[in-house]
């Protein structure tokens, strides 16, 4: 165990961390949430969620990986005893994220399609409907989607060869700073235009009375999957830490990150909708369609479409790199072949995957299973039944299983009674939290 890589310090796992954490999601679903709940009011409630789940299922995962210093399977056995049945949700986790990298990496290809278009200027010719169209076309073109989804996967496949520092370490440190910049750059623009002190009033005014129970359950569920919770990624990540690093000051750290980067993206994607008098409920169409059209009409349009395409582009970059470390890591360390061959090959297995959610939008789209198209399906396994399983079973794992004792160790530096109600909330709260989801999920309330 002592030649296992591991980040060279604390900030170069918080950006590798953070990386996993912000993806598309953070760029269009979390400010959209917050808006039509309440505002401040539902940013409240996330908060409270996050500490009483995210944070504790977060560090419990970093702390099966830290102790195990081994990837997401192997780490259970270490942590527990050899065969044990709670490695179940490593196998979870990592299917997840065969799953998810399937069609997230589809989706990084159509990022890439949007900001070569940017570059182009191709959008500042075109009418609104040309513009809004352009999703559209390019779901029925299966040939122009399968080579930016090569482009996407070549580029995760070739960080994560580089290792853990010249690969994952590195970039991270790179792509974090300059998705941070650019989003600053964003902020800075958009502070000049007239939707902006209404962007801030939709995001941050405090109005219960739109909180709804479906809106709690919707800070449950977001809270759970904006950390990367249930996939093997922070447990992955977590067992490249030093042993000496304590959890829950990184783990808070990533969580505001996190947050903060969401927050500043929905003031600036809602200040550029509200400028031009539209409503925010486009969800994924405000990055295809609706910002396109309305960049075109801004002075610096241009040089804005393409910032804020590479800005998602990095978003979407460093996700997917952490998702392909999760078996990456398995393999090599189970079978003992090469980083570079294992990356290779679990890659382009990935990769020939993806084309059966590209085929769902063209010339398989009548192929249903469970009545959903393939993109559709490996969305909804993984999603609403893999990970937030699994999430649950590492806090009660680590709750039940290791028990007080693993508990005192992961929260040594704190007092009894934080470490009484940490050991509570992965028992008790956050397996609740999870139940609640899946039961609103399935529709039982």
């Amino acid at each position: 165990m002592s030649t296992r890589a591991h980040w060279t310090n604390r900030i170069a796992f918080i950006l590798a961390a953070t990386g996993s954490a912000i993806g598309l999601g953070n760029i269009w679903k979390f400010p959209y949430i917050a808006g039509v709940n309440g505002g401040g009011a539902f940013v409240m409630i996330y908060l409270a969620c996050i500490l009483a789940i995210g944070v504790p299922i977060f560090i419990a995962e970093l702390y099966i990986g830290q102790k195990g210093q081994a990837n997401a399977i192997t780490s259970f056995e270490i942590t527990d005893k050899k065969g044990t049945p709670w490695q179940i949700a490593g196998w979870m986790g990592m299917l997840a994220a065969i799953l998810i990298l399937s069609f997230y990496s589809v989706v990084g290809g159509w990022i890439l399609d949007f900001e070569y278009r940017s570059l182009l200027g191709e959008f500042m010719s075109q009418t609104d409907e040309q513009i809004q169209g352009t999703l559209g076309g390019l779901f029925a073109d299966w040939k122009r989607q399968m080579f930016w989804h090569f482009i996407f996967m070549t580029l995760v496949i070739g960080i994560v060869i580089a290792g853990v520092k010249n690969g994952l370490e590195r970039w991270n440190k790179i792509l974090m700073p300059a998705l941070f910049a650019i989003l600053i750059l964003l902020l800075v623009r958009v502070t000049m235009m007239d939707g902006f002190s209404q962007a801030i009033g939709f995001l941050f005014s405090f109005d219960a009375s739109k909180l709804t129970k479906a809106g709690v359950l919707e800070a449950v569920g977001h809270s759970f999957f904006t950390l990367s919770l249930g996939m093997g990624t922070i447990l992955t990540y977590g067992s490249y830490l030093s042993e000496r690093e304590r959890l829950p000051r990184v783990a808070v750290q990533v969580a505001f990150l996190d947050t903060l980067i969401a927050l500043i993206a929905g003031v600036v994607i809602f200040t550029v909708v509200f400028s031009f008098n539209l409503e925010p409920g486009a969800g994924p169409g405000l990055i295809f369609s609706t910002l396109p059209s309305l960049f075109v009409k801004m002075t610096g349009g241009s040089i804005l479409s393409i910032a804020f395409f590479l800005l998602v582009t990095f978003a979407a970059l460093t996700s997917a790199v952490s998702i392909l470390e999760v078996p990456v890591a398995f393999v090599c360390e189970k079978y003992g072949i090469g980083r570079k061959k294992t990356t290779l090959l679990i890659g382009g297995f990935i990769y020939l995957m993806g084309y059966l959610s590209i085929f769902s939008f063209n010339i398989m789209s009548d192929v249903k299973i469970l009545g959903l198209n393939f993109f559709d399906l490996f969305d909804k396994i993984s999603s609403n039944w893999l990970l937030p399983i699994g999430g649950m079973l590492i806090s009660l794992f680590v709750g039940w299983r290791l028990g007080k004792s693993a508990v005192d160790s992961a929260l040594s530096d704190y007092p009894p009674f934080a470490r009484t109600t940490f050991l509570w909330s992965i028992r008790v709260l956050a397996p609740l939290g999870v139940v609640l989801l899946m039961g609103h999920t399935l529709g039982w309330w």
